[in-house]
């Protein structure tokens, strides 16, 4: 059933609803096509895409815990040029109303500028969302997001090779999220999407010692803990810089969405919630097709 609920307009690109399945958790769409109807969601961001491929951190990759998951995946991915041969394909010729925002990722700003051009040639691509909280291994592992000014050129300098929208992806951890967000907006970017993952570590004892649960030995934590940091920083976001903004963290529930969209948020994406019940984003469509 298409939605009767009013479309709604964010970055220059209509969404037939808010609900949107967040970076990581959907693959490249293909991977959960089988237990999800992409088709009735406001869109899917895609798993994050590098020039090159990437393989990811070693297993395990993720540990449960009270507040939710922590994972460590390393943004694993087959590259642009296999996304470019394949994945977008399979996306163009099974998706018609849903939205498509590929998530960015580099070990340098070349990359993110790369990607972005390499991949706006495609009609499917709705926008893009930069994911600058990853580390910048060109700047030592700091996050391009914590540096204005690497911040500044990296959206700049993608703005310069496309037309498509830019959303640029904000770390919570950031002293000030609403001014490195303003910084963003004024180098270009179209809206923010708020929030990245929590850096965090959990251990489990081993015989007579503690050994880190993650392969990697640490992660980024995700799940209902994060709905009131979530929260706190997209009201911050939109009262710095009037942008749209995709609300991130800890969303399950109607309420959860409502919160968000309370917040200023103008759309929801579902990630960690999904992973636990995949229909859960499809429960959040009819519950907004309900509401009217």
């Amino acid at each position: 059933m298409v939605s009767a609920a009013p479309r709604i307009s964010a970055f220059g690109v209509q969404f037939q609803n808010p609900i949107l399945l967040a970076a990581g958790t959907a693959g490249f769409g293909r991977e959960v096509s089988g237990v999800v109807d992409l088709d009735r969601l406001g869109g899917i961001v895609t798993k994050s895409v590098s020039p090159e491929p990437r393989r990811g951190h070693p297993p395990p990759r993720v540990a449960e815990f009270g507040g939710g998951m922590l994972n460590a995946v390393g943004l694993a991915n087959p590259g642009m040029e296999q996304v470019a041969a394949v994945e977008l394909p399979w996306l163009a010729r099974n998706l018609r109303r849903a939205r498509v925002l590929v998530n960015v990722v580099g070990s340098v700003v070349e990359d993110y500028v790369n990607v972005v051009r390499r991949l706006s040639e495609f009609s499917v691509v709705a926008g893009f969302e930069l994911n600058v909280s990853c580390p910048n291994t060109d700047r030592g592992g700091e996050e391009f997001g914590s540096n204005e000014s690497v911040l500044a050129d990296l959206v700049a300098r993608c703005r310069s090779v496309t037309e498509k929208p830019l959303i640029t992806k904000l770390a919570p951890t950031l002293p000030d999220i609403g001014r490195t967000a303003r910084v963003a907006a004024n180098a270009g970017a179209d809206g923010i999407s708020v929030i990245n993952t929590i850096p965090g570590t959990l251990w489990r004892r081993n015989g007579g010692e503690f050994r880190p649960r993650l392969g990697f030995g640490q992660g980024g934590v995700s799940g209902p803990a994060l709905l009131p940091v979530g929260l706190l920083a997209v009201r911050r976001v939109v009262e710095s810089t009037g942008r749209p903004v995709i609300g991130v963290g800890g969303i399950r529930s109607p309420e959860d969405v409502e919160q968000y969209l309370h917040a200023g948020a103008t759309l929801v994406a579902v990630g960690t919630a999904a992973l636990a019940d995949p229909r859960i984003p499809e429960r959040l469509v009819e519950w907004w097709e309900r509401r009217g």
